[in-house]
């Protein structure tokens, strides 16, 4: 990993607008397996998934930028609701440069995590860049954040965590899966509005 601090990395995560992802090795743990007559499957981490849509509605775009093409990368990107998709991509850097032009995003707000020297072009160009524990270590020398997790096994809900904790955007992620005190509030004023109309009818 590059030599910085964690508040500097921090301070990275905090200005990306765009997160951008590799698929094998990092939205998969790097393995494929083909069927009997050649077709290619793929597994993919749901906590991964959860996390790329908790970015999105941080208002955090997403891309996927991809050396394989493959119709199940395009299914996946499809469900979770990543619209900038661009597979079978050899030159990372001219598609890198493509993508920032048209969304208009500029280096420093991109964020990117990738796994081999495939995606170093990328990686050296953006303002925060990550890897995984058993990415290349010419690839883990050179960024600002490696994961505990492995690919494929929650590094990219890692990395959208961390992005989110570093905006000041985590709580506010979460607060519709804990807001547990509306209902049980509601629960409360039912009981009360019961217990009032019981008494009433008693007193008639």
């Amino acid at each position: 990993m590059s030599d910085i601090t964690f508040t500097e990395i921090q301070n990275k995560a905090a200005q990306v607008r765009l997160m951008i992802f590799d698929v094998d090795g990092i939205l998969t743990d790097g393995s494929l397996h083909f069927g009997p007559e050649g077709e290619m499957m793929k597994t993919f981490n749901v906590l991964d998934g959860q996390g790329i849509k908790l970015l999105q509605q941080a208002g955090i775009a997403t891309a996927i930028i991809s050396a394989r093409q493959s119709a199940i990368v395009s299914k996946r990107a499809s469900d979770l609701g990543i619209t900038h998709v661009m597979q079978g991509i050899h030159d990372k850097k001219s598609a890198f440069l493509q993508l920032t032009r048209e969304l208009g995003v500029a280096h420093e707000h991109c964020g990117f995590i990738g796994d081999d020297v495939i995606d170093l072009p990328i990686l050296l160009r953006v303002g925060f860049a990550a890897s995984v524990p058993n990415g290349h270590q010419e690839v883990r020398t050179r960024v600002d954040y490696i994961t505990q997790a492995s690919g494929g096994r929650g590094a990219a809900r890692e990395v959208c965590d961390f992005i989110l904790k570093a905006q000041n955007k985590y709580d506010t992620a979460l607060a519709p899966f804990l807001d547990v005190r509306l209902d049980v509030n509601l629960d409360v004023r039912l009981d009360v509005n019961l217990d009032v109309r019981l008494d009433v009818t008693n007193d008639g």
